[in-house]
C-alpha cells in the first residue's frame, strides 16, 4: 500500500539472495557494510540531562564534506539494542551526508556509548528524553530546522513524542521505519515459536545492555533481568516497576504509538513491510490512515524488519524513500 501523499517512489523489489522477510531481516548481519562515513567529518557531542539523574546522552554529529546551505539537521534514532553505530543508522547517515545534509546520530539513554554515562535505561515510551535532547541542541544546529527518523523501537518513541507534542513540535518532518505501533501485540508476535531465535537473541542483548558498566540496578533488579525468560517478563519484572508502570501490559498500553498517532501534526512518513517477522503487518493494514492527513503510510509487501535490500541499488530502499520524503519537506 502506498498512500497518495507518500513520496512518488518505485515499489520495493528484493534482490537475490535476500528473498522473504527473514532473509531481508538477517541480511544486515551478513552484508559487508562499512560504518565509515569518510570523507565527511564526525564529532562527538554530549548532552547532560537536567532530570536529576546525572545521566548524559552521547551522540555523533556528522557534517558533510560539501554542505547544502539551509538544510535541516537530521536526527537518527536507533532501535532496540541498537546504537548510533548500527549499520542501518550509518547507512542512512551516509546517504544524507552525500546529499549535503548534517546528521546527528543519537544514542538513547543507556545505549551504545551512552551506557557508561547513564544509570537509567531507555524504553519505547521514554519520549521525554527526545524532548529534552531537542531543548539542549545548540542554536547553530537548529537554525535551519530539524527533522527526525526513528527505526523500530526508536520509531515507536518518535511517534509517541510527535503525538504528545502535536503542533508544538519543532520538527519540520519525521519518518519511521518498522516501528511497533502496538507494543503488546508486537511482543506476543515476537514470542511465537517461529521467532524463537530472534527472541532469544534480542532478550540476551537486552540483558547485556541493562547490566553493563554504568547501569544502576539493585540486586533484586539484576536478578529479575537475568532471570527473565521472555521480553514480556523482562518488561514486567524490570522496566514496569522501575519506571512507574503497574505491569508490562500497563506499560505497553500506556506507551503504544497508536494511542498518540491521531494527534500528530508534523508531516510523518510511516514505513513498514507486511512480511516483517517481528511486527505484524496487520497492525499497519488495520490503522485508519485517512483519519490524519499528517501521516503518510508507505507499506511494502516485502522488506523484512529494517531490511529493504532491493534491486537497482545497494542502498536500502527505505533509505532512498526516506531521503526523498525529506527532500519534499
Amino acid at each position: 500500500m502506498t498512500d497518495a501523499r507518500s513520496p512518488d517512489f518505485p515499489p520495493f523489489r528484493p534482490r537475490f539472495p535476500w528473498w522473504g522477510g527473514d532473509l531481508q531481516t538477517v541480511a544486515n548481519r551478513f552484508l559487508a557494510v562499512s560504518t565509515s562515513l569518510a570523507p565527511h567529518r564526525t564529532e562527538s557531542l554530549s548532552f547532560a540531562l537536567r532530570d536529576g539523574t546525572g545521566d548524559t546522552l552521547l551522540a555523533s554529529l556528522d557534517r558533510p564534506a560539501s554542505p547544502r546551505p539551509g538544510s535541516p539537521l537530521v536526527i537518527l534514532v536507533h532501535g532496540l539494542t541498537g546504537s548510533a553505530e548500527s549499520l542501518y543508522i550509518c547507512s542512512m547517515a551516509r546517504l544524507l551526508l552525500e546529499r549535503g545534509r548534517s546528521v546527528l546520530r543519537l544514542n538513547l539513554r543507556g545505549a551504545g556509548q551512552s551506557r557508561a554515562l547513564c544509570g537509567e535505561h531507555y524504553y519505547a515510551g521514554r519520549s521525554q528524553d527526545f524532548r529534552a535532547l531537542l531543548a539542549l541542541l545548540p542554536d547553530e544546529l537548529t537554525r535551519d530546522g530539524l527533522v527526525a527518523v526513528g527505526y523500530s523501537l526508536g520509531g515507536a518513541m518518535l511517534l509517541k513524542y510527535l503525538g504528545e507534542e502535536g503542533t508544538a513540535s519543532p520538527l519540520r518532518a519525521a519518518a519511521t521505519v518498522c516501528a511497533p505501533i502496538d507494543l503488546a501485540i508486537t511482543c506476543r508476535h515476537m514470542m511465537r515459536l517461529r521467532n524463537r531465535l530472534y527472541h532469544g537473541y534480542i532478550l540476551g542483548q537486552m540483558k547485556i545492555e541493562a547490566t553493563a558498566q554504568g547501569a544502576v540496578v539493585s540486586a533484586t533488579e539484576r536478578a529479575a533481568i537475568m532471570g527473565s525468560t521472555t521480553v514480556w517478563e523482562y518488561d514486567d519484572r524490570f522496566i514496569a516497576p522501575r519506571y512507574g508502570f503497574a505491569s508490562a501490559e500497563d506499560y505497553y498500553e500506556r506507551c503504544r504509538p497508536s494511542r498518540f498517532m491521531a494527534d500528530i501534526r508534523v508531516p510523518t512518513l510511516v514505513m513498514a513491510a507486511l512480511d516483517d517477522p517481528w511486527i505484524p503487518g496487520a497492525l499497519y493494514q488495520a490503522y485508519d490512515w485517512r483519519a490524519n492527513r499528517s501521516l503518510m503510510p508507505l507499506l511494502s509487501g516485502q522488506g523484512g524488519h529494517v531490511g529493504f535490500h532491493g534491486t537497482g541499488s545497494r542502498q536500502p530502499w527505505s533509505d532512498l524513500a526516506v531521503a526523498r520524503f525529506l527532500e519534499q519537506g
